[in-house]
């Protein structure tokens, strides 16, 4: 009997960026920062990820998920980036997924009766207001969510149903607000202008959610939203706010972008743009680096209205001003 030998697997960079969900350009800056993943080459000089190298990346941006730096688990081994894990366990998303309201949304999830599930969205939103629900609803069950994936607890296209779901759901929601408060601009003579608001991502950044969930506070608020999607190169966005005529440029940056890269970005930012264009910043990835930025730039999802209203009582002292002096 001739003994049969398995070909080893490898995977191109293309697959693990897709499959994974890491950009081809970190992949590449890790290689050389961390010395990890180190591919082999496959015959076409291309590089090539083995089975262990593309597991222990999945584990990896788990954790940065979860709001780990890369510099302090990009060396550890599988079994201690488990462990790591299963640390996570301990956090606000993990006292969310205890919640009556979060376990009923993560049952339907896993039970795949997404219909039900966006009309339970649907029906909390048109219950207890966009406002209300986007904070104590979507926020910690996007976070629940996020950890249940990280434990093993949701495979990768779950996670992917989920967040089309909730895209679908919050899209509608941010219609109907925005006519709701168009409408009631057009019937107001002292309807004060509201701020034009171009949301995106920079290019290092491809999650998008938590963008959502602040355009929906937005539009609660009246601001006029130019949403751009994410991964928008700086040049690109200046442009776009020239072009939108925008006051505020809102960023969103999860924890897979390290906060000095965050503050580079919006200072990058800032600088292009000059002072006449606010910058507000929000998410995992530039949380902790509040002292380093302008005080008003990071905000959380319960500060967004609140800024809002700062930004409509500078412009209409601004404006009264203006009036005096002419």
């Amino acid at each position: 009997m001739t003994d049969t030998q398995t070909t080893p697997v490898f995977f191109s960079i293309s697959d693990v960026e897709r499959d994974v969900g890491i950009a081809k350009e970190t992949l590449r800056v890790w290689e050389r920062r961390y010395a990890f993943p180190r591919p082999q080459r496959d015959a076409n000089g291309e590089r090539a990820y083995s089975v262990e190298q593309v597991h222990k990346l999945t584990m990896v941006k788990r954790l940065l998920d979860q709001g780990y730096r890369p510099g302090k688990i990009m060396a550890l081994e599988p079994a201690a980036l488990a462990e790591l894990g299963g640390k996570a366990s301990s956090g606000p998303a993990a006292c969310a997924m205890d919640a009556p309201h979060i376990t009923t949304c993560l049952t339907l999830l896993r039970e795949h009766k997404m219909t039900e599930l966006r009309q339970l969205l649907t029906n909390t939103i048109a219950n207890d207001g966009l406002q209300r629900c986007v904070v104590e609803l979507v926020a910690p069950l996007t976070g629940a969510v996020g950890l249940a994936w990280t434990q093993g607890q949701l495979a990768v296209f779950e996670e992917h149903l989920f967040a089309d779901m909730l895209q679908t759901v919050l899209r509608n929601a941010i219609a109907e607000a925005s006519a709701v408060q168009a409408h009631a601009a057009a019937n107001d003579p002292h309807h004060q202008r509201q701020p034009r608001v171009l949301l995106t991502t920079v290019p290092q950044e491809r999650h998008g959610l938590g963008l959502l969930m602040v355009e929906a506070l937005l539009a609660v608020e009246g601001a006029h939203c130019i949403s751009l999607g994410v991964q928008t190169p700086l040049a690109e966005i200046v442009d776009a706010v020239k072009a939108q005529h925008a006051d505020i440029v809102a960023l969103s940056f999860s924890g897979v972008t390290s906060p000095r890269a965050a503050v580079d970005n919006i200072n990058d930012l800032r600088a292009r743009l000059g002072e006449g264009v606010e910058v507000w910043a929000g998410g995992a990835g530039v949380s902790m680096a509040r002292r380093h930025l302008p005080p008003g730039t990071v905000l959380d999802l319960t500060s967004v209205g609140t800024a809002v209203q700062r930004w409509r009582s500078r412009h209409a002292a601004g404006a009264f001003a203006a009036a005096q002096a002419a």
